[in-house]
């Protein structure tokens, strides 16, 4: 039934075909925005990130070389491409660093968030201006070490 849903405690009703929201009672229409950058793809036809009014969501990021396509061996290595990429898809969402809400970060082997922390404190200095972050470990596949994905707001009139 693509295109429909079931509500709980109601009829089949149609989705609305733009995304929407509710400002001072009333539905305000809004599109969405695909994000795609130079260096990063999917195996699947999907964007790196999506934009609908002043909030990004990205699909997952890898510390993946943009330049070869390639991981390095190293987690450091991992790490510092991976906030690049996060810097990169930000910039492409008309956003800052400064604009990130919370990042969830995957791990291989968690115990080894030195090598996180290290890039962490360097992209985000101030310990009063910190985006929230969940860490994680997980199974992830192949060279893969680290992995994460976030959430921003853009501040108004970017």
């Amino acid at each position: 039934m693509s295109g429909f849903f079931q509500c709980v405690a109601g009829p089949i009703i149609e989705r609305p075909a733009t995304p929407f929201k509710i400002i001072d009672g009333d539905i305000a229409m809004t599109s969405r925005k695909a994000i795609y950058i130079k260096g990063f793809a999917h195996d699947n036809p999907i964007p790196a990130a999506c934009r609908i009014g002043n909030t990004v969501m990205t699909g997952v990021i890898n510390g993946v070389d943009p330049v070869t396509g390639e991981f390095p061996d190293s987690l450091e290595e991992q790490c510092v491409f991976l906030f690049q990429q996060v810097e990169s898809i930000i910039r492409a969402a008309g956003g800052t660093m400064d604009d990130i809400l919370k990042m969830t970060v995957w791990m291989k082997d968690s115990s080894q968030r030195a090598s996180l922390n290290k890039v962490w404190l360097a992209t985000f200095p101030d310990a009063n201006d910190r985006p929230a972050r969940h860490t994680l470990q997980a199974a992830l596949q192949g060279k893969r070490l680290i992995q994460c994905d976030f959430t921003a707001v853009i501040a108004d009139g970017r």
